[in-house]
C-alpha cells in the first residue's frame, strides 16, 4: 500500500480524504493557496506545502505547482478530490508520465466520458438512452441561438467540461439561448479554462438519479445502488439521498447494470457517477458520467457500508475490488444536505465573512438514527469569495426515509452558525415540507415550491408559544442575575410577573413564574400556563429546553432589544416589554425604508466582472449594467426601471461589499 499520498484539494473534501488514509495508515500532504494557509486541512495533514496564489487559476489549477510539490514531498500517489484537476485528463496523463499514481481513472476514460459531448456518442453506442440534443461544437452565440430554436425550447445549454453546476444555464427562448451560452462560457473558462459547449434538450419535470460506480484495474466492476439528487438550485444539489423514493428494484437494476455496460466499455477503473434524468413513468435517460468522487458520496456509504476513498486508493494500488455485486446491499436511508455560506433571505447570494461561531451537534447517535459531519472549516475560519460556499455536509441515516429526515431536523435544529448568513432555515423548510416528505420531488421542486424567493417559514401558534417562553425565561435570568451583583446599596426587588410579549405589531401579555432552570409561563388572554425547562445560561447560543413536555432546541441571541430566536426555518424578534413599554411601542411609527430605487446596489461582496455601462447613457429595464462574481458564479447584475446613468463607482477588477453603490441613475 501507499506510504503517502498527496491531495490535490482544498476544504471539506481535503478532510475527507485525510481521514480516510489515516485510518489505512497512509501519510498525507496537501497543497494549500494564500486564503489557505491555516486552514483545517493544513491542520490536519502530515505536510503541508504552498502552491500559490488565492485564485485557483493560481494555485489548484496549476499542474507544475501539484507535481513540484509531489516531488518535493516523496509522495507516491494524488487524490484529486472533486472540483479543479479531478476531471483533467491531461493531469491524469501527466502524472502518469511522471510515473505519479493518479488516485482516479485512466486518462483514456476521463477523456471518454469526463467530456460531456465525447460521453453522449459513447453512450449512444452503447445502447444507452439518451436525450435529443447536439453533440458537436458550438462556434459562437449566433450558431447557438440557431440549434437551440431547432431542438425546440426549453433547453440545456451545458459546459463540456462542466460540473458542479458551473457554466450551465436553462433557456426557453432565443433571447435567454444567446445569454445562457455567453454566461455558461464565461462560467466555464473561469472554472475549468476550457469554453466547449453543447446544447440538449431539458426535459420537463425531471427526477435527478444517479447510478454510483466503482471498477477496479482487472475488469471488474459494480454499482452501488443510486442517489437521488433532484432537489437542485441554480442546477447545484441541495439534498441528496440514498437510495431513491421514486425508484422500483427493477429500475435500479436497469439502471445500475446500463451504467457498468457504460463504464465496462471505456475500462473504468476508480469510483464513477453515472447520472440519468428519470420520467415520472420511470424512462430514464443518460445525462452525463462524472469521472470522479461526487459531492454526495456519504449517503452511498452509510447505507452500502464501504469507505468509497479507501476503495478509490486500493484500485489505485492495482487491488482487486473485494466487492462481488451480489454483496451490495441497501441498509436504511441516508440524507445529505449541504451547509452554504449563502443569505437564502436574499436570492441565496453568497455570504462572506468570518465565523464567529460554528456549532454542529456531536457526530453519532441522535434521535432515531445518526449523524455524520464532513466539513473543512471550523469556528473562526474566514469564508472566502475564491472557492465555493460550502460550510459543511450534514448527513443523517435512518432505518427508513421517515428516520432519516426526522434526524435531520434535529441535527439542523443544534446547529449554530453566527458571523455570516447561511442556508439552514431553507433547508429545514424544505423538510417540513408535505410534498417533499412524501418523496414527489423533482428538479423543479425549489422553483415550483418557492417561486418568489424564500422568505422564511411561517410561524406556528405553538412555536411561536414556544419563543415567547424562551425569551421570557431569558429575560427573568439575566434580570435575577442583573439583582443580584455584586456592591448593590439598594434592596433587591421581588421579581415582575407581569410582561407583555411584543413580536413586531403583536402583544401578547404574559404572566411568568420563574427560578432557575424552569417556568411557568400564563398567557393572560387565552388563560393556557405553559411549562418550560432547560439549562440555559448567557452566552449560549443554543437554548435546548423541555416545553409542554416537547423537545425544542432554539437559536437565542440577545438583540438591542430583545431577542431573536430561531428555529428551523423560522425567526422572530421578541420584546418583553413592561406593560409601559409596550405602550409605547404600540404609539412608535412604522419605519420608513429609504428610498433606493435610483441606485443599483452590490446584492453580495465579490468581484466586479465588467461594466456594461457609462455616465449619461439611456438604460432599459432588464438591461444587464454590470456582472458581480463571487464564490465561482458570476452573477448579472439588471436595471430594475428605465433611466439614466449619472454616476458609475464600480470599475472591472474591484472588490465591492453587500450593498455597496455600483450606479446611480439621474
Amino acid at each position: 500500500m501507499f506510504s503517502k499520498i498527496l491531495i490535490a484539494n482544498r476544504g471539506e473534501i481535503a478532510c475527507r480524504v485525510i481521514k480516510t488514509a489515516r485510518r489505512m495508515g497512509i501519510k498525507t500532504v496537501v497543497v494549500y493557496s494564500d486564503a489557505d494557509a491555516g486552514s483545517m486541512a493544513v491542520e490536519m495533514a502530515d505536510e503541508a506545502i504552498h502552491i500559490g496564489g488565492s485564485p485557483a487559476a493560481q494555485s489548484y489549477l496549476v499542474q507544475d505547482k501539484i507535481v513540484a510539490a509531489v516531488r518535493q514531498s516523496g509522495a507516491e500517489a494524488v487524490h484529486p478530490g472533486f472540483g479543479f484537476l479531478s476531471e483533467n485528463a491531461g493531469f491524469a496523463k501527466r502524472l502518469q508520465d511522471e510515473k505519479i499514481v493518479f488516485i482516479g481513472p485512466n486518462p483514456h476514460a476521463i477523456e471518454a466520458m469526463g467530456d460531456k459531448i465525447t460521453s453522449k456518442k459513447f453512450a449512444a453506442e452503447a445502447g444507452v438512452s439518451t436525450v435529443p440534443g447536439h453533440m458537436g461544437l458550438i462556434a459562437d452565440a449566433k450558431e447557438a441561438v440557431k440549434i437551440a430554436d431547432s431542438i425546440g425550447y426549453p433547453v440545456m445549454i451545458k459546459a463540456s467540461a462542466g460540473g458542479g453546476g458551473k457554466g450551465l444555464r436553462i433557456a426557453f427562448n432565443s433571447a435567454e439561448a444567446k445569454e445562457g451560452f455567453e454566461g455558461a462560457r464565461a462560467e466555464a473558462i473561469s472554472s475549468f479554462g476550457d469554453d466547449r459547449i453543447f446544447i440538449e434538450k431539458f426535459v420537463d419535470q425531471p427526477r435527478h438519479i444517479e447510478i454510483q460506480v466503482l471498477g477496479d484495474k482487472h475488469g471488474n466492476i459494480v454499482y452501488l445502488n443510486e442517489r437521488e439528487c433532484s432537489i437542485q438550485r441554480r442546477n447545484q444539489k441541495v439534498f441528496e439521498e440514498a437510495p431513491s423514493p421514486f425508484l422500483t428494484a427493477e429500475t435500479r437494476k436497469a439502471m445500475g447494470e446500463q451504467a457498468v455496460a457504460l463504464a465496462k466499455a471505456v475500462q473504468y477503473d476508480s469510483a464513477g457517477t453515472v447520472e440519468f434524468i428519470v420520467d415520472g413513468q420511470r424512462n430514464f435517460y443518460f445525462l452525463e458520467m462524472n469521472t470522479r468522487l461526487q459531492v454526495e458520496h456519504p449517503v452511498t456509504e452509510l447505507i452500502t457500508g464501504y469507505d468509497l476513498v479507501e476503495q478509490m486508493i486500493r484500485v489505485a494500488y492495482g487491488e482487486k475490488l473485494a466487492i462481488k455485486q451480489k454483496d451490495v446491499k441497501i441498509n436504511g436511508w441516508a440524507l445529505e444536505s449541504r451547509i452554504y455560506a449563502e443569505d437564502p433571505y436574499r436570492g441565496f447570494l453568497p455570504s462572506i465573512g468570518r465565523l464567529k461561531r460554528m456549532r454542529f451537534p456531536a457526530e453519532g447517535k441522535l434521535a432515531e438514527g445518526t449523524i455524520r459531519i464532513d466539513t473543512g472549516v471550523r469556528e473562526g475560519d474566514e469564508i472566502s469569495m475564491f472557492y465555493d460556499p460550502m460550510i459543511a455536509k450534514l448527513i443523517t441515516h435512518g432505518k427508513d426515509r421517515d428516520a432519516a429526515i426526522a434526524t435531520h431536523v434535529k441535527a439542523l435544529e443544534r446547529l449554530e452558525i453566527q458571523g455570516i448568513q447561511d442556508n439552514s432555515p431553507f433547508l429545514a423548510a424544505v423538510l417540513d415540507q408535505k410534498r417533499f416528505q412524501s418523496g414527489k420531488i423533482t428538479t423543479g421542486y425549489i422553483k415550483e415550491e418557492f417561486p418568489d424567493g424564500f422568505h422564511g417559514a411561517d410561524i406556528s401558534e405553538e412555536v411561536e408559544s414556544a419563543f415567547i417562553a424562551a425569551a421570557a425565561y431569558a429575560n427573568a435570568l439575566l434580570n435575577q442575575r442583573a439583582q443580584a451583583t455584586s456592591g448593590r446599596s439598594e434592596p433587591v426587588k421581588p421579581a415582575r410577573s407581569d410582561w407583555v410579549a411584543v413580536i413586531g405589531r403583536k402583544q401578547t401579555p404574559i404572566r411568568v413564574k420563574f427560578q432557575p432552570g424552569e417556568a411557568e409561563v400564563t398567557f393572560i388572554e387565552g388563560g393556557q400556563t405553559h411549562s418550560l425547562t432547560t439549562m440555559w445560561r448567557p452566552g449560549f447560543g443554543l437554548m435546548e429546553m423541555v416545553f409542554d413536555d416537547k423537545t425544542y432546541a432554539l437559536a437565542l441571541t440577545q438583540a438591542a432589544e430583545g431577542f431573536v430566536v430561531r428555529r428551523l426555518g423560522v425567526e422572530a424578534h421578541v420584546k418583553i416589554c413592561t406593560p409601559f413599554q409596550a405602550g409605547l411601542h404600540a404609539n412608535l411609527p412604522e419605519k420608513e425604508k429609504p428610498d433606493t430605487s435610483k441606485l443599483i446596489m452590490s446584492p453580495m461582496p465579490g468581484l466586479v466582472v465588467s461594466v456594461a455601462v457609462t455616465v449619461g447613457q439611456d438604460v432599459k429595464a432588464g438591461e444587464a449594467v454590470c456582472i458581480v462574481e463571487a464564490m465561482k458564479m458570476q452573477n448579472i447584475i439588471r436595471a430594475e426601471a428605465d433611466g439614466v446613468v449619472k454616476t458609475v463607482s464600480a470599475a472591472a477588477g474591484a472588490s465591492v461589499a453587500a450593498d455597496e453603490v455600483l450606479i446611480e441613475f439621474a
